[in-house]
């Protein structure tokens, strides 16, 4: 129902945000993880992950004759695609005391800085509460609309 379309919007906008919120809340919890996983007899540290989000309408043709159909009813919402593991290399530490160190005395630590998290969940949690607003705002029209009716 059109009525419900932005509700619908900001929904599927809050859940991709949540997802991104635990996927930097792991980075966080594993940025000292020197025992991330066990690959071929080795373990290797902890990679940081991202989160991939994508229009849930993917080709500009899928959207152009969606809105033909729809009156000008724009589609809209996002969908999280994946979630990826960033390439960057480790951190390399000198600690020959370390129980992880190699033959050199290197430690090596997940690939996780701790600002980036950190400005990461600001931009995630800005997003999380425009959307909260947007369905904030949307279910008191909603309401109003409703009212009319009495």
């Amino acid at each position: 129902m059109a009525m419900f379309h932005s509700l619908n919007i900001s929904s599927s906008a809050l859940t991709a945000q949540r997802l991104r919120m635990d996927v930097i809340s792991s980075n966080m919890a594993n940025v000292d993880t020197t025992r991330g996983k066990l690959v071929n007899g080795q373990w290797e540290p902890y990679k940081r992950k991202m989160v991939v989000m994508q229009p849930q309408e993917t080709s500009f043709a899928s959207i152009l004759d969606k809105t033909v159909k729809s009156n000008g009813k724009m589609p809209g919402g996002v969908k999280v695609t994946r979630i990826i593991e960033d390439q960057t290399p480790y951190r390399a530490i000198f600690d020959p005391d370390h129980p992880d160190a190699d033959e050199n005395g290197y430690v090596y630590y997940p690939n996780v800085d701790p600002l980036r998290e950190m400005a990461d969940l600001i931009s995630t949690t800005r997003s999380y509460e425009a959307n909260v607003t947007v369905l904030n705002a949307t279910k008191g029209m909603l309401m109003k609309a409703l009212e009319i009716g009495k």
